[in-house]
């Protein structure tokens, strides 16, 4: 299991740490640790799932046309592709800790395509419990195979306990404005670098602007540019993830420049794109799941020095 790095970005209090392991059921898994006391997530979505628990506070945020409150021990769901936007919801700020497994880990935990939860704030204090141990087995790296298991039970107690038994209905989307939404976020996707003006894609769909408008903010959440701005912020991470350096992901997605795409990158993960590609690519020596023993690490460091670690989870 490779264990890379986490760095650590403090802006007036606000602090994200980011890690990847590797070898997850053949596959690699993000981690965060994150508190904040004013930042809040503009709308974005996630190809994966977005599994958390809030360790201290609580967090407010968007979520399928709701203002939702996660509190302290609570444990958040959301699902690939659902909008959302999350930041603290009084001045004491709130801490959490989430990881993002892919919708294949899942299904091959329930043995089924399409795992659903209706409830995303989910108040079940042994699972709170389980994805902290998880989380914290995993982020230290060092018995990776108890990192592993403890992983693979949580979710499965997690998709047992709250998934739901037959598959979510789109939540008061009409069929309509879901096709429209998904015509137009393909096209941008498709020229992300010199994208439509919305008249033009308004008129291929012989549509009114403001028809578009409504129909993609309804089922997406939002308006069609910050759709495409997420979307570009995706599609850096993952050329970041490639090895490119923060300045040739931006060209490569359509964004100005370096400066516009880290506007963009802090709004959606909450770090900077270069604090980002330390902490994924800062590791020299990475390790495998697979592995057998005790492997050490010295611990993450914050760009000032200090010592930045995952806060600590509750022992049995």
């Amino acid at each position: 299991m490779a264990r890379e790095v986490g760095k650590q970005v403090v802006t007036r209090g606000d602090r994200a740490d980011w890690t990847r392991v590797d070898g997850i059921q053949g596959a690699s898994l993000d981690l965060l640790s994150a508190r904040f006391g004013s930042r809040h997530y503009a709308p974005h979505t996630h190809d994966e799932f977005a599994i958390g628990v809030c360790v201290d506070g609580m967090e407010t945020m968007r979520y399928r046309g709701e203002r939702l409150y996660s509190a302290a021990g609570s444990v958040l769901v959301i699902e690939p592709g659902e909008t959302h936007t999350g930041g603290p919801a009084g001045p004491d700020g709130y801490a959490y800790l989430a990881l993002y497994p892919s919708v294949e880990l899942l299904s091959g935990i329930t043995g089924t395509v399409g795992t659903h939860f209706q409830e995303p704030v989910i108040r079940d204090p042994r699972l709170a419990e389980a994805l902290r141990l998880a989380h914290r087995a995993l982020w230290l790296g060092e018995y990776p195979l108890e990192g592993e298991i403890r992983l693979l039970e949580m979710l499965g107690a997690l998709t047992r306990r709250h998934a739901a038994k037959v598959p979510r209905a789109a939540m008061g989307i009409q069929p309509d404005a879901r096709r429209i939404a998904q015509t137009v976020a393909t096209r941008l996707a498709d020229e992300l670098v010199d994208p439509p003006t919305l008249a033009e894609v308004a008129a291929d769909l012989e549509m009114s602007r403001y028809q578009l408008l409504r129909a993609f903010r309804n089922a997406m959440g939002m308006p069609p540019y910050a759709w495409l701005a997420q979307h570009r912020v995706s599609r850096a991470r993952g050329l970041i993830d490639a090895g490119h350096r923060p300045a040739e992901a931006a060209t490569l997605v359509g964004f100005a420049d370096q400066a516009h795409l880290t506007r963009w990158f802090r709004r959606v993960l909450g770090v900077t794109p270069g604090v980002y590609r330390k902490s994924v690519l800062g590791d020299a020596h990475p390790r495998r799941a697979s592995s057998q023993g005790k492997q050490q690490r010295g611990p993450g460091r914050s760009q000032n020095g200090d010592i930045c670690t995952a806060p600590a989870a509750r022992t049995v």
